[in-house]
């Protein structure tokens, strides 16, 4: 009995010892993968920040000793989801201003703001949100009653899409804005020879320079403050669109200093110190921080009438909106990025700012390529013009969002081009993937809502009926491609991310429903259970 004991004993002990040590085991779970056959499996193996193992239950827990063990109790996980176009570090110092978003009218906008300026009674009162769409009448508001309601403190308020805002008189003062000025690529709207205080696309920026800068404390705040927000919905990666190099910098001092675990691919904005910058440094590549990308915008955007379109607007006449910089400006841009091999993206909104771009992408790319340039929005593009995505490998990065926010008006602005606004299953058909994004703040940061308005094309109360223009809606396996892998291809990240498998980061998100199976009407129900960067819980749903 004593050797049979002995025996047994010796038995476990080896089989212990055979086991290799790891960080974290994740069993019980329902597992996609999204590797090439969009596969499933029950388990994973997580050491050092990476994956080492994917496959069953049994086999896992058999063969690996684990610190931890998590029981997933049959829940869904998915790769962690990665925002292919966001304004990560704007969202944040948004956080700290009023907050106009779904505001029903002016008078809404007015009663937030007098609330915001009691608690904040210092400064400039500025705020961020507000949709004239979404009101009745659908008409730009004047300043009247902010300048009877602020009269020494200056205003500005941006429209929901950032390209538009409205400062009060003070403001517009302080920037030296006056009634007859122009402006490229912007309006400074004036009726009955006053301002009105609306100002649009590069016209924003005259009073925008002027509001005082964020201390590197409000900027740590503001970071963290997204970091959480992003990881709550189930971001782990993001996209952050046009940034300075003093915005990049603070960025990669939190991530080094191990306060801001949120991996960022940024993209610098179009102005000469961030080009001397990166041309001097070269390309910058960490495991959080990815920056070899420039942003431009080629127009505004549709809800502010500033997207350039190749004929009128349909509820403007003889207004076609405007380029924000010359064609001769976009072109010496891409001509100097291809010779030194970064990726350009451009926004752009209309069919005459995307057919521009891309011909001028066209011009340096020459056909086939891996430089990755992308078009951001890609919104309304000329049925003729389609195929000059697939032929040059030019990338449209999209937001689902953005058509289920539009489909109550686009109609107004576009007539019958609408047909060939927010196409995004043509659009993927040009080279076969396609990444997504939210645009926040400009739409809500939930990849859900980008899932659900990718698939169903509908808004949260099932309107319309029949979906938005359904022949553009992508499959949920495409959708969460375009939320994880393509959207890492993007960013020439697919070899390290998007994906469950070994010697990828083991980034992943646990989420309490199955987007793949779950009913439409449910999708916008399903919550994120818990977020993982590096193999680290970040999040966690109480």
């Amino acid at each position: 009995m004593k050797l049979f004991l002995l025996s047994f004993n010796l038995v476990i002990l080896i089989s212990c010892s055979s086991q290799q040590k790891v960080d974290l085991i994740v069993y019980n779970a329902t597992v996609y993968t999204v590797d090439q056959a969009f596969s499933k499996a029950g388990a994973f193996v997580v050491n050092r920040g990476k994956i080492v193992a994917v496959g069953t239950s049994n086999e896992l827990l058999a063969k690996y000793d684990a610190k931890e063990k998590l029981d997933a109790k049959g829940k869904y996980i998915f790769p962690g989801f990665i925002d292919a176009h966001a304004h990560f570090f704007s969202y944040g110092l948004g956080l700290q201003t009023a907050d106009l978003v779904g505001s029903k009218s002016w008078e809404e906008v007015l009663s937030r703001l007098t609330s915001f300026a009691q608690k904040n009674t210092e400064g400039w009162l500025i705020g961020r949100g507000w949709d004239q769409n979404a009101w009745p009448g659908k008409e730009f508001p004047i300043n009247q009653k902010l300048n009877e309601l602020f009269p020494d403190r200056p205003v500005l308020l941006r429209r929901i899409d950032g390209h538009a805002a409205i400062a009060n008189k003070k403001a517009l003062e302080l920037a030296g804005v006056k009634a007859g000025m122009k402006i490229a690529g912007g309006e400074i709207e004036v009726k009955n020879g006053e301002l009105t205080g609306i100002l649009v696309d590069n016209a924003v920026d005259l009073v925008n320079s002027k509001v005082p800068k964020p201390s590197t404390t409000q900027i740590k705040n503001a970071l963290l403050t997204a970091q959480y927000n992003c990881f709550a919905v189930g971001l782990t990666t993001v996209d952050d669109c046009g940034l300075s190099v003093g915005q990049v910098l603070a960025i990669d001092g939190l991530q080094k200093s191990g306060d801001l675990k949120m991996r960022i691919y940024a993209m610098l904005s179009d102005d000469k110190e961030n080009y001397d910058f990166l041309f001097t440094r070269g390309k910058i590549k960490t495991d959080r921080l990815n920056v070899r990308a420039f942003k431009l915008y080629a127009d505004g955007a549709l809800g502010s009438r500033g997207a350039c379109l190749l004929q009128p607007y349909a509820d403007r006449k003889g207004w076609t909106g405007f380029l924000l910089s010359s064609p001769e400006h976009f072109d010496s841009v891409a001509k100097v990025l291809a010779q030194r091999g970064f990726q350009l993206c451009t926004h752009a909104i209309g069919d005459s700012g995307n057919r521009l771009m891309l011909h001028i992408y066209a011009k340096y790319l020459k056909g086939h390529n891996d430089l990755r340039w992308r078009i951001e929005h890609a919104q309304v593009v000329n049925k003729n013009d389609f195929h000059l995505f697939g032929d040059n490998n030019v990338i449209p990065s999209v937001q689902p969002t953005h058509a289920t926010s539009d489909m109550y008006w686009a109609s107004e602005r576009l007539g019958d081009r609408v047909k060939t606004a927010y196409a995004y299953k043509d659009l993927e058909k040009q080279n076969g993937w396609i990444p997504l994004g939210t645009d926040f703040p400009v739409e809500d940061i939930s990849p859900i809502k980008t899932f659900y308005a990718a698939v169903v094309r509908k808004d949260a109360k099932g309107w319309p009926e029949k979906g938005f223009q359904v022949e553009n809606a992508l499959s949920r396996e495409e959708a969460i491609r375009g939320m994880t892998i393509w959207a890492a291809k993007s960013n020439f990240e697919e070899g390290e991310k998007g994906i469950i498998e070994p010697g990828k980061f083991a980034d992943f998100i646990i989420l309490d429903k199955d987007l793949m199976n779950v009913e439409a009407k449910d999708i916008l129900k399903t919550s994120v259970l818990m977020s993982f960067v590096n193999g680290e819980r970040v999040y966690e749903k109480k």
